[in-house]
């Protein structure tokens, strides 16, 4: 029977150099949900930013062993098998953290984020905490917390984990809405592997226009975003070329 991965990780920071600090996830498919979430060392200092976000101090990893070590990182090497699958909000951060643990993927991948884009594509954000409150998630994840012996906190891998349980089940219904006829998580994974066309800019000096509109009267400005931004993310990236070569 295959098992669900619902998985988040706490890092040192978000720089090539940063590391995992907490890896906590759900295992889903069997008779009781499996939760796992341990905090873990690193050679990295915690950056401040990154501490003012998951509240994670370098009191509180002193002494603990390394991310390869722990029992948690162990047993998902064990759940690593074509046949399971992994979920995750904003999957290649969480999955490039893991790989410098020596962690490969062989899971298929659910990348909730990227599956919202596809799915609520009118909403003004997809972070997991704006769904959490626009769904009024946090009305039902005490009673989920308490059946599962979890402390919910925001930003906390476990407690954004419990989140994203309760989000995935409101997700899941909206593929199986809008996709009917269609295994909805097989949808998912679809839908995780496929480039979301970005429509409208949401930031900066052409923020509420058109990609295709600043395509035809400024297109050195997104070749200029192509070459210098170097946040840009995949479906940015994927969205710009269309417009240039179209």
């Amino acid at each position: 029977m295959a098992k669900y991965i619902i998985l988040d990780t706490e890092t040192t920071g978000t720089d090539e150099s940063d590391r995992v600090i907490q890896l906590g996830y759900m295992v889903l498919g069997g008779k009781e949900v499996e939760v796992h979430n341990e905090f873990c060392s690193a050679d990295v200092p915690i950056n401040f930013a990154a501490m003012e976000v998951h509240g994670i101090t370098p009191e509180m990893i002193e002494g603990k062993q390394k991310c390869v070590e722990i029992p948690a990182y162990k047993r998902l090497l064990e759940l690593n098998t074509p046949e399971n699958y992994m979920i995750i909000h904003n999957a290649p951060f969480d999955l490039k953290m893991l790989e410098k643990e020596g962690f490969e993927i062989v899971m298929k991948v659910i990348d909730t984020l990227r599956v919202a884009k596809h799915i609520f594509e009118d909403e003004e954000a997809h972070r997991l905490q704006y769904f959490r409150y626009k769904m009024e998630l946090y009305k039902e994840e005490q009673k989920e917390a308490d059946a599962l012996g979890i402390e919910v906190k925001a930003h906390d891998a476990i407690g954004d984990v419990l989140v994203l349980k309760l989000f995935l089940t409101k997700l899941r219904k909206a593929v199986k809405e809008k996709f009917p006829g269609e295994n909805p998580v097989e949808k998912m994974v679809n839908l995780t592997n496929t480039p979301i066309l970005v429509k409208t800019f949401r930031f900066g000096k052409y923020r509420g226009k058109t990609l295709e509109e600043v395509a035809r009267e400024d297109a050195g400005y997104l070749r200029w975003m192509l070459g210098n931004m170097e946040n840009l993310d995949d479906d940015m990236r994927y969205s710009i070329n269309y417009y240039l070569d179209n």
